[in-house]
């Protein structure tokens, strides 16, 4: 292997460039299941509002909501928003900071919209907003209420005040005349054009990888054929006997065959799989679903199935070579020496030597074959699994509110 990679050290431009392609491919492959998310978790389930920043707000329902703020939230929004045009409505400005808004504006209009939902507190949010103009209430007072409440809800707070805060948005949008299946339709189409975009960037990537590895696998299979042949050429009689002509023809031909698919394996797999699981486990960390333990459980089983499969067939792997090796040199004698066969009636000994030969590379293979064969089922048996078991453990978690059903889509 450190022979292999001083051949690929030549080619440093190449490597650079297939690893730039595979880190853009890895970069889109891990995007996807987010887009998925959002497709899920915001395009259905929320009609396209992804949070609780209105585009679009009265300026009535501004200053509802402005009264379950603080003094610095309260500036914080009013900056961020317009003034109010003829129509009494407020547009957010471009240079808004999104993140920011959905923090302040998340808990206050959950709040005014649970009043509003409820009928023992529908008039609530008008009654309060009269208490508080005749001093009968502060601002602080009703500031320590809304976050008490929320307080007592743990875990599930995030999770409850963004559907509540979407749907205080979707009734903003309704009662400004907003077509809510247009900002559905609108989000999807937008979410969808940056899939298509990711899947077509990378495939790209993807035949940008396979075109370098194959490419600079070919020049390390001519340049090792030239170093070779130059070799041979200045061997003396005795290292030929030493190696045999079917040897050399053998290390010339299949040995580096099998070097090129290690080169291009190693191009196109081998330095893809660090990349995505570094970004896997990223992108895991980001969830905080507290279901890591599930992704690291996949791993351990696997790496341990994989490593006993590859130590039973790996000596068998060096043997088969050393077979082909065997195969060649009994050919080339019987080749080479067809005339002295016939000449002395050797023709069934020679059967006898090939089939020996043939035999005993048939029965590697088929050993090799057989145990490789049951790598891909295993894998499958225990991605499948661990796919079941997110299922059982994420439901539970949907179940308790603490999850969405579009973060378990991507997690799997």
């Amino acid at each position: 292997m450190k022979n292999i990679f001083q051949f690929l050290a030549k080619h440093k431009l190449a490597i650079f460039a297939a690893i730039c392609c595979l880190v853009v491919q890895a970069y889109c492959d891990l995007a996807l299941p987010t887009y998925t998310s959002d497709v899920l978790n915001v395009g259905l389930q929320q009609g396209g509002i992804a949070d609780g920043v209105m585009d679009t707000v009265r300026a009535d329902s501004l200053e509802t909501l402005e009264l379950f703020m603080t003094d610095a939230d309260t500036q914080t929004v009013e900056q961020a928003y317009t003034q109010p045009n003829v129509s009494g409505v407020r547009t957010l400005r471009d240079d808004a900071d999104r993140e920011a808004l959905n923090n302040i504006l998340r808990k206050p209009e959950a709040t005014v919209y649970q009043m509003r939902s409820s009928d023992k507190t529908k008039g609530a949010p008008e009654q309060i907003k009269a208490a508080v103009a005749a001093g009968a209430m502060t601002k602080e007072q009703l500031i320590s209420q809304m976050d008490e409440a929320f307080s007592k809800m743990g875990d599930m707070t995030d999770t409850f005040l963004t559907e509540i805060a979407v749907n205080y948005v979707s009734a903003e949008y309704q009662a400004q005349g907003i077509d809510l299946n247009q900002v559905r339709n609108a989000y999807l189409f937008a979410v969808g054009g940056k899939m298509l975009l990711m899947a077509v960037i990378m495939a790209i990537a993807a035949i940008l990888v396979g075109l370098i590895a194959s490419v600079t696998s070919s020049k390390v299979g001519r340049d090792l054929r030239t170093s070779i042949y130059e070799k041979v050429m200045q061997f003396t009689d005795a290292e030929m006997e030493k190696f045999s002509t079917a040897s050399l023809i053998t290390r010339s031909t299949n040995d580096i065959q099998q070097i090129q698919m290690v080169s291009v394996m190693l191009l196109r797999m081998v330095l893809y799989a660090p990349i995505v699981a570094i970004g896997g486990i990223i992108m895991v960390v980001k969830t905080g679903s507290s279901m890591g333990w599930t992704i690291v459980l996949a791993v351990v089983i696997m790496m341990a199935c994989i490593g006993t499969l590859t130590g039973i067939a790996m000596p068998k792997f060096k043997i088969m070579q050393k077979l082909v090796d065997r195969l060649n040199l009994v050919s080339r004698e019987m080749l080479t020496g067809i005339m002295p066969i016939r000449a002395f009636s050797r023709e069934k000994h020679e059967e006898q030597r090939f089939d020996e030969a043939n035999q005993n590379l048939f029965q590697t293979q088929l050993f090799t074959n057989r145990t490789m064969t049951f790598m891909m089922p295993v894998m499958m048996f225990v991605m499948n699994g661990i796919s079941v078991l997110i299922v059982w453990v994420g439901g539970h978690n949907v179940d308790a509110g603490t999850m969405q059903v579009g973060d378990l889509t991507a997690f799997i």
